[in-house]
């Protein structure tokens, strides 16, 4: 089988194109590299059946001959900095909206049927019930990022319908491991390079998400891509339990062995468009056999590990 991957040289990316090589599959991993890094991929170049090309997905001419041939595409491109989308507020338009729509379409003039979708939590918004379902409504997202996931849902449902396709959907709690290039255990990490003494850490620490970690994830994609076969299929990715920014802070400080101080800015959330509180209910999942090994918290800890663990690339 051949696959691609788009946004392949990003944080889960990465982690999943080494994965499905080693489990026999030919891989072509499509990124621009504005977020991702290309030696995330060094391991994934020791393969013969790996290819990387780097490209703006934007550029439809030259995307559509890549496709061809593709048995399945893992759409896992994004502006993933949601705090940098709030800024630039055509980013999550165009990296995550038309983009989406740039794959979609060239699948639909080649023989991909399948697409795996990295979608999130901050769909739902800012949502009155916790531990959050599928099937919560109405979702109104705050941040553009979770708009423009929430559009690119809305997108691949349509081409799926009409065009014979089938769709994965999952709605990621925050991943958390090695290759990140922000988020807050990567933030909590540079600052503390930078200042040993000091952590400062936006919000009033109480922010509480659910975790989830990157090999988990991978589990779970492949998980229920193996036992749900409908046209759309849609699952929350979580884990159980959920984890505070305080708590996330304090296990940094833990994993780099210092006696920091936290220092909290104040207020409810980090920035505009921070969800302060996500709580994913995981349960549709685990109800097919789905069994995530790590809680929010083990998750937090095993990826502080992961990082400050991998010299070669960490955060310098």
């Amino acid at each position: 089988m051949k696959v691609l991957i788009t946004g392949g040289a990003g944080f889960i990316g990465s982690h999943l194109a080494l994965r499905l090589l080693k489990n026999g599959q030919e891989v072509l991993v499509i990124d621009d590299l504005s977020l991702g890094q290309e030696k995330f991929l060094k391991d994934c170049f020791k393969f013969k059946t790996f290819q990387f090309e780097k490209l703006n997905l934007l550029d439809y001419d030259r995307l559509l001959p890549l496709v061809k041939g593709v048995d399945r595409v893992w759409h896992m491109a994004a502006n993933s900095d949601i705090a940098l989308g709030g800024k630039n507020t055509d980013r999550d338009l165009k990296m995550g909206t038309l983009v989406t729509y740039n794959v979609l379409e060239a699948m639909r003039w080649s023989q991909a049927r399948e697409i795996i979708f990295a979608s999130t939590s901050a769909v739902y918004g800012e949502a009155s019930v916790r531990p959050t379902p599928e099937t919560y409504g109405p979702m109104l997202p705050i941040s553009f990022y979770g708009a423009s996931k929430l559009a690119c849902e809305a997108l691949i449902t349509a081409f799926a319908h009409n065009f014979q396709m089938k769709a994965w959907i999952y709605r990621f709690a925050n991943i958390v491991g090695s290759h990140t290039t922000h988020g807050a255990i990567h933030d909590f990490i540079k600052k503390l390079k930078t200042n040993s003494k000091e952590l400062e850490v936006l919000g009033d620490g109480n922010q509480e998400k659910s975790y989830l970690h990157v090999n988990d994830c991978l589990d779970g994609m492949e998980f229920g891509l193996s036992k749900s076969n409908s046209e759309v299929n849609l699952f929350n990715l979580s884990s159980h339990g959920i984890c505070t920014v305080a708590q996330i802070a304090e296990s940094v400080i833990s994993g780099m062995k210092l006696k920091a101080q936290i220092r909290f800015t104040g207020g409810t959330r980090g920035w505009k468009g921070d969800v302060a509180r996500v709580h994913l209910d995981g349960s549709r999942l685990q109800k097919l056999g789905f069994a995530p090994k790590l809680d929010s918290a083990q998750a937090v800890r095993a990826a502080v590990s992961d990082i400050l663990g991998d010299s070669e690339l960490g955060i310098s």
